[in-house]
């Protein structure tokens, strides 16, 4: 391997370490309480590293965001695949969605720092690129089968997704519902309401 390549191998893997170092100190303890010299020392590296990939801590945090999104758009669409009706995997998805946010470490950085870091519109993007696309796709394919009516898909798209966002945020919170059971209930009641029934 070539100079060039080794270095190029130890800048990867020095970013793979910041992001997996700054993702459990975010996750235990919430953005505004980690410091970047608490980031480098759990990490092995310099500032100087640090800032060599990252800008400052927000951009090194949507990027740690930007890998929980995606893990969360894997699992969903991993549950949604052991299915081979549309309609389960929709509800899979929806039920895996709510599964895993609600994982404490998931919960912290998407749903309570990221907003809040990123700003509403940035961390709205990341949704709609990971979970909100699969959610997209499997509406698209109700509708096409006539499982669901004919109707426009975005509108209906950003609707399911923010009241499955609107439900892991209440899970979330100290005043959220001890029983995740009832809030899925309630979700596989709104998703049935909507099947075409004609």
């Amino acid at each position: 391997m070539s100079r060039q390549g080794v270095r190029a191998q130890q800048r990867e893997q020095t970013r793979r370490t910041l992001l997996r170092e700054s993702r459990q100190l975010f996750a235990a303890q919430g953005y505004g309480a980690v410091g970047l010299a608490q980031i480098v020392e759990a990490a092995g590296v310099t500032k100087g590293a640090l800032y060599h990939h990252f800008d400052s801590k927000a951009e090194l945090f949507g990027a740690v965001l930007e890998e929980v999104q995606r893990e969360v758009g894997r699992r969903v669409a991993a549950a949604a695949e052991e299915h081979t009706d549309r309609w389960d995997q929709l509800t899979a998805g929806c039920r895996e969605f709510l599964t895993v946010t609600a994982e404490p470490d998931i919960q912290r950085i998407m749903l309570v720092d990221g907003p809040s870091v990123l700003g509403w519109s940035a961390w709205r993007a990341l949704d709609e690129a990971s979970s909100a696309h699969h959610l997209h796709d499997a509406l698209t394919a109700l509708v096409a089968e006539g499982t669901l009516p004919p109707q426009p898909v975005a509108p209906l798209t950003h609707l399911l997704s923010g009241a499955m966002n609107e439900a892991a945020l209440w899970l979330a919170s100290a005043d959220g519902p001890t029983d995740p059971a009832e809030t899925w209930a309630a979700l596989e009641g709104l998703l049935n309401a909507l099947r075409h029934t004609g």
